[in-house]
């Protein structure tokens, strides 16, 4: 029978079905909800050490719906935890008493501070949580900080400051990547060059949701003001897929063990396995829950089971990465295109028959000849 389970850096999942960072894993009593429901980890909405300078703003949402009224896109202007570091470090613990097998993963987030980072690394582990996931990918807030975004956009200082936690930590480590880079491989490198066990990605794309055609205003908008968010949902799935593919594709060539979480646009078994085809070890849900709710995952398990048996797999692993070796250059497609059509060519001219008198053979006379009768 086939199962969902599954080891990712050593640690044990029930599923793969993991709440991303944001506001479905914004506190104990959520985080608990997720686990009751089924989920096979959460990533706690990312703590930092001072949360004095985090204010959020009402409205701070913005959505795009289809002409069915189902939405596909959606952004926010919302920051990182409100929760004092003090309310978190309590939090964990109490998540791991109530939960000690489920799996926590405590996202958070500093400024470009090594003693910063060793703290927060220090005493979130002290707490018990299973890994960490560094936010250097938060498109909007707190930029004057250097943090989240304006640190993951820089190769050079992202490897520093991974280097700084591999340093401190002993639990696993993944980074969470930005996709606001032109080249994904770059800040990739640097995250695995610097020893972190797995990559998250991706986070939100920046962006500016829409205007509002009677007020002029750009939305969401705050007292007549906006700023540019974080984009996610169903429309940012293909960019998505392709930044999870280069990746797997660059542990595949140049690293060896580490692990990938893939993140955007997914609320279906089917959509995941998309993910876990292009070499995701599991998948991230956040957008998704906030549409749908916590149970969500019950469909999407039965979804990913309901392909694993269409297809014979009996783990995640044996279908991990299957589509990777079908990527190749634009250059290769021209060649292996003309190869395919001079084959087809042949093999029309072939069913033809001998058209040319050179192309008589003495061992398939008799066939040739038959080829070549109208009756």
């Amino acid at each position: 029978m086939a199962t969902l389970e599954t080891t990712v850096n050593g640690v044990r999942f029930p599923n793969p079905f993991v709440i991303a960072s944001g506001p479905p894993g914004t506190n104990a009593k959520v985080v608990g909800k997720a686990y009751d429901e089924g989920w096979g980890a959460v990533v706690t909405k990312t703590a930092s050490l001072d949360a004095s300078k985090v204010i959020n703003v009402a409205p701070r949402y913005g959505r795009l719906r289809g002409d069915n009224g189902e939405i596909y896109g959606w952004e926010n202007i919302e920051l990182i935890s409100t929760l004092s570091f003090e309310q978190w470090l309590d939090d964990f613990k109490r998540i791991k008493d109530q939960y000690p097998d489920k799996v926590l993963i405590a996202s958070i987030m500093e400024e470009y501070s090594k003693d910063a980072w060793f703290e927060i690394v220090q005493r979130t582990e002290a707490t018990g949580v299973d890994i960490l996931e560094l936010n250097m990918s938060c498109p909007h807030g707190l930029p004057e900080r250097k943090m989240g975004s304006a640190m993951g956009e820089d190769p050079e200082i992202l490897e520093e400051v991974c280097g700084w936690v591999m340093e401190a930590a002993t639990k696993p480590v993944w980074a969470k990547k930005t996709p606001n880079v032109t080249r994904v491989e770059d800040p990739g490198r640097a995250i695995l060059r610097a020893g972190c066990d797995g990559v998250s990605l991706i986070n939100t794309i920046r962006s500016v949701i829409g205007v509002d055609l009677d007020t002029l205003r750009p939305m969401p908008t705050v007292e007549g003001y906006s700023t540019p968010g974080g984009y996610s949902c169903k429309a940012v799935k293909p960019i998505a897929l392709r930044m999870v593919m280069e990746t797997a594709t660059l542990i595949r060539d140049e690293f060896s063990g580490q692990t990938v979480s893939g993140i955007g646009g997914i609320e279906s078994g089917s959509d995941a396995a998309e993910f876990m085809l292009l070499g995701a070890d599991t998948v991230q849900v956040c957008t998704g829950v906030m549409k749908h709710g916590y149970g969500l995952v019950k469909t999407m398990e039965e979804g990913l089971l309901a392909f694993m048996e269409k297809h014979g797999f009996q783990t995640l692993d044996d279908f991990k990465g299957k589509a990777l070796p079908y990527f190749t250059t634009h250059s290769e497609l021209v060649r292996m295109q003309a190869e395919a059509k001079a084959r087809a060519k042949a093999a029309a001219a072939a069913k033809r028959g001998v058209t040319q008198d050179e192309g008589w053979d003495a061992d398939a006379f008799v066939k040739q000849s038959e080829e070549l009768a109208g009756n």
